[in-house]
């Protein structure tokens, strides 16, 4: 990421078409982190280049928003294809798949607008479960705009308010980011687990009844 920054830095006329760009090579779930793209451009925004701000952050908003269609476009015409290549199927495992996809179908909009905070190849494993289930692409463009625009001014003006020190904006970004997958991980597993019981409950009072 040194490089990537230095790169930008040193070339920052282009420094929102380079940022569009490797947001876009994200959605291919290539190992490019939007996450620390985003820090970069707004540090480099707060910092460097004030002057590209809102380039930065537009083409953030919407690299970020047409990085999801290509993820969903991926999943929805050769995800059970690319979950044969061992790169993809341990990204995107089918026990996390399932999981994501279950909580989607229950909580669509919820799921998009949580998920997009959420790292570690989250985003793109909603992104891609939605397309292998073969869900609406209205919908789910529909919803995610909402998902995107909120996840991406938040985060954006945030790193960019805490620009000035980016070591430690670093570390701290980190230390949320963990936070946040647990949470997630830990609410969903819950769910699951309440869902089984009531289904079992139910089960158990109909053979109670009969």
């Amino acid at each position: 990421m040194d490089q990537i920054l230095e790169f930008i830095v040193n070339n920052s006329s282009y420094a929102p078409w380079i940022t569009f760009g490797l947001v876009l090579i994200a959605g291919f779930n290539f190992p490019v982190s939007i996450d620390m793209v985003m820090v970069l451009s707004a540090v480099l925004a707060a910092t460097t280049i004030p002057e590209h701000t809102l380039s930065l952050y537009i083409s953030l908003l919407v690299g970020c928003y047409f990085s999801a269609w290509i993820s969903y476009w991926m999943g929805r015409t050769v995800g059970g294809k690319l979950l044969k290549i061992r790169y993809f199927a341990k990204m995107l495992p089918e026990e996390r798949l399932k999981k994501v996809g279950a909580f989607y179908e229950k909580h669509g909009q919820l799921t998009l607008l949580f998920g997009r905070f959420i790292p570690f190849g989250m985003r793109n494993c909603i992104f891609m479960t939605t397309g292998i289930s073969k869900s609406s692409f209205a919908k789910f463009i529909r919803r995610d705009a909402l998902a995107c625009f909120v996840w991406t001014t938040v985060c954006f003006f945030t790193y960019y308010s805490l620009g000035q020190n980016y070591e430690l904006l670093i570390q701290k970004i980190k230390t949320a980011n963990l936070f946040i997958f647990v949470a997630f991980g830990v609410t969903v597993i819950g769910l699951l687990c309440y869902k089984r019981y009531r289904k079992k409950k139910t089960k158990v009072l109909d053979n109670n009844s009969g």
